[in-house]
């Protein structure tokens, strides 16, 4: 046989092969496999303390990231963040009570009894129940006596459902009073007066303080990440047995170099639980 009719792959055939090889081995020993669509980087949870209205409470948060789409100098990030607020759920009658209890002499006497929060996807229902006296202060024989107007008891739901601001940072709750049930007179002192006013407004500052500070963004995510998120839809779901979750949905737009700092950040975070 002839040696010289052999044929051997040339020298450039050869290392563009061995360049190949070098560079999928490169991309699968990074930590997001180059930071490929639909790479994943979970934000184990966190629990955040709360001081709400005087009552200490409880938020557990966690996101999910997940790469959407990516270019030379931006990737973009899908942020899903979940609050479990079964803790404030627990605590919601003592939380309204330190709000709304009052015994004045001469005035409304007010005392919760009972308060819910469940979940209505994508909302959730607020289900207040309170014993109402309005009293008064009157002289007689020059002596002030007090006389009792209105005693009764009532249950008011609320529905809240969440929503964003304009700024795409900020949750807010929008609240609709449903039908009221009450003793007497003070069903329609509820639906039209300053009390059922006042009522409706606690509940719902009570509520929304607990959210905005569950749902922090720099409480809940890496550094790396934050400050460039921007939240688009926020629902209430049912964890399955009754117990209530706030779902965000947004993105971030972050360089290379922020997601390999993000990637060592949750590192960090879950080594460290």
């Amino acid at each position: 046989m002839n040696c010289s009719s052999r044929k051997y792959p040339s020298a450039s055939l050869t290392f563009t092969a061995f360049r190949r090889a070098v560079l999928a081995l490169s991309l699968a020993a990074s930590p997001l496999a180059a930071s490929a669509q639909n790479a994943v980087i979970k934000v184990p949870p966190i629990k955040i303390p709360l001081d709400v209205k005087g009552q200490p409470i409880t938020i557990t948060a966690s996101a999910i990231l997940t790469v959407s789409t990516k270019n030379r100098t931006l990737t973009t990030l899908h942020l899903q963040l979940t609050g479990d607020l079964s803790d404030l759920q627990a605590n919601l009658t003592s939380l309204l009570s330190s709000q709304l209890d009052k015994d004045d002499r001469c005035g409304d006497r007010i005392a919760i009894q009972n308060a819910t929060l469940t979940p209505t996807d994508p909302a959730s229902q607020a289900l207040v129940q309170l014993h109402v006296e309005r009293w008064v202060c009157i002289k007689a024989l020059g002596k002030q006596v007090t006389r009792r107007l209105i005693n009764g008891d009532a249950q008011l739901p609320i529905t809240l459902t969440p929503a964003i601001d304009e700024d795409g940072t900020s949750l807010r709750l929008v609240p609709e009073v449903g039908e009221i049930q009450a003793d007497g007179s003070l069903g329609e002192l509820l639906r039209s007066g300053l009390l059922g006013d006042t009522i409706r407004e606690k509940v719902h500052n009570t509520i929304l303080s607990a959210l905005q500070k569950g749902t922090d963004l720099n409480a809940t995510l890496p550094p790396a990440v934050q400050g460039y998120v921007t939240i688009q839809n926020a629902q209430f779901k049912d964890a399955g047995d009754g117990r209530l979750l706030v779902v965000l949905d947004g993105e971030a737009r972050i360089t290379q170099d922020q997601i390999r700092l993000l990637s060592e950040q949750v590192k960090e975070r879950t080594a460290s639980r």
